[in-house]
């Protein structure tokens, strides 16, 4: 599974799997020649240093997320060239070392695999599953407990109509045109997906509201499953960061329906309509409710990295 890199070294390649609370960052991707700025890719090449690689480690992440997404499960390839003679690392000292020099705690990594040198941490995943949270009952924004305001999106509403936003999610399921859910003006050139799964349903009562407010708060989760989602591309001083608006956008659109301000043959002709420009596209959730919860490889069993290793070394 090795192979010469740079003159006199040996190239190993790994797979981790990291999760982060994306509240202080500016998206997943690094953010380069900016200090204003930072991505969490940053932290992960910062700490990759201390491997001391012959050749400087870059990360190849599989799924972007916005400033102020989360993600329960991302992951990421990277290459290590140690000297000639010197063994590769195993996956457990590469996952221990990031970990113990990530300088943000809001990172961690999950778990690290050997795998071949040809594979690609984007090109190979099979699915990517999204979550969103959202909280109704909550008059006003900061009326939500403070451990949850940067993790879920409150509705000034306090109750959905359940049962229409999942007869409107049945629309959007199996394989369309998504255009109208992407942002106008982006460069995707083919904007067909496959959605696998979309479901909506009560989420579990969080252990941060107190028992006084727990009558009037009720928290909800939708879950978006496909091999890849629709992005743009955005300008940002010398680098280009991408946004996932796919998702936030159809999360917005069920919202509506569950307020009653949108039915569910409506989102249908907004999805046949192939118009990102429509009245109702410009509604976009916020960032902070929404979860990358994870990329799965077929080489994996359902968590993504519950094998011991993807194979031989």
């Amino acid at each position: 599974m090795s192979s010469c890199g740079a003159v006199g070294s040996v190239r190993a390649r790994y797979l981790v799997f990291f999760q982060y609370l994306g509240t202080d960052f500016n998206g997943v991707a690094a953010v380069r020649g900016n200090h204003r700025a930072v991505g969490v890719q940053n932290f992960l090449e910062e700490a990759a240093k201390r491997l001391n690689s012959v050749e400087p480690i870059r990360f190849t992440i599989s799924s972007r997320t916005d400033a102020g997404v989360h993600a329960l499960s991302n992951a990421a390839h990277l290459d290590i060239h140690r000297r000639s003679g010197l063994p590769p690392y195993s996956p457990e000292v590469v996952a221990q070392a990031l970990n113990t020099h990530l300088r943000h705690r809001a990172i961690r990594v999950l778990k690290a695999f050997r795998v071949p040198n040809d594979f690609h941490a984007r090109h190979a995943a099979t699915s990517r599953t999204y979550l969103y949270r959202l909280a109704t009952g909550c008059p006003w924004p900061d009326q939500l407990p403070v451990f949850e305001q940067n993790v879920c999106w409150a509705l000034q509403t306090t109750c959905l109509d359940v049962a229409a936003m999942q007869e409107a999610a049945q629309h959007l399921l199996g394989t369309h045109d998504f255009s109208a859910f992407q942002s106008a003006g982006s460069p995707a050139t083919n904007t067909v997906r496959t959605l696998r799964r979309v479901s909506v349903s009560s989420g579990p009562a969080s252990p941060f509201v107190l028992p006084q407010e727990s009558r009037r708060l009720q928290f909800w989760t939708l879950e978006f499953e496909s091999q890849s989602f629709l992005y743009r591309q955005v300008g940002y001083t010398c680098d280009h960061l991408s946004s996932l608006l796919q998702v936030r956008r159809m999360t917005a659109v069920l919202v509506a329906v569950g307020q009653g301000t949108l039915t569910p043959t409506q989102v249908k002709a907004i999805l046949e309509s192939q118009d990102p420009l429509g009245k109702y596209q410009a509604r976009v959730a916020p960032a902070r409710g929404l979860f990358l919860k994870s990329v799965l490889y077929d080489d994996f069993g359902k968590r993504g990295w519950d094998r011991k290793e993807l194979g031989p070394h």
